[in-house]
């Protein structure tokens, strides 16, 4: 609780400070895209596959811990069912938005994580990222880093050895159980 009202102090914090913060974000967010090997359709896409399995989620299912992926139309589902049962369904729910193109269903059937390994996912994620971003060999906009239960789910579109290279830094960073890629691969690196 202690730290859910930190968080909201902070959150709040920056939103009285201006406009500066979300001007600030619309650039960083720009910046993301402009490096990102997906369109800046296919990034608008894939964001409202992730919207819509949400809604579809909590229309159905409420309260259900899952997590929604989508990367270039490829959906990472991960998080916990009830029963083998649920976990089918949440998949086809999912595969039936119409723009999606591939599902990996990574649902544990079992019961919720607690906050608190939800808490060490996040960290687990935020310090891949970090060490993705001074490892120099594969860019950090070019790998979506997903941890669920102290599993690493990595998805993007790399090439073979930025995709090993990821992989290396999320399977030798602390707290990392396993390493699952959910690459999309290609040959070599696209001229801009």
């Amino acid at each position: 609780m202690r730290f859910i009202l930190i968080f909201l102090i902070a959150a709040s914090t920056v939103l009285m400070q201006g406009c500066f913060p979300l001007a600030a974000v619309g650039v960083g967010a720009t910046a993301l895209v402009l490096d990102d090997r997906r369109s800046t359709g296919m990034y608008i896409e894939d964001e409202n596959i992730e919207w819509k399995a949400r809604a579809r989620l909590i229309e159905k299912y409420g309260d259900v811990h899952v997590n929604v992926t989508s990367y270039n139309l490829s959906v990472l589902i991960t998080g916990e069912a009830s029963s083998e049962d649920v976990k089918k369904a949440v998949a086809e729910m999912i595969r039936a938005i119409p723009s999606v193109k591939t599902v990996t269903n990574e649902i544990a059937v079992s019961g919720n994580t607690s906050y608190a390994s939800r808490s060490s996912d996040a960290i687990v994620t935020t310090n891949v990222k970090a060490r993705l971003l001074n490892n120099g060999k594969v860019s950090p906009n070019h790998v979506k880093v997903v941890t669920e239960n102290s599993v690493v789910f990595l998805m993007g579109i790399v090439t073979k050895e930025e995709g090993d290279a990821a992989a290396e830094v999320a399977r030798t960073t602390s707290g990392v159980t396993r390493v699952i890629k959910v690459f999309e691969y290609i040959a070599q690196v696209p001229k801009r």
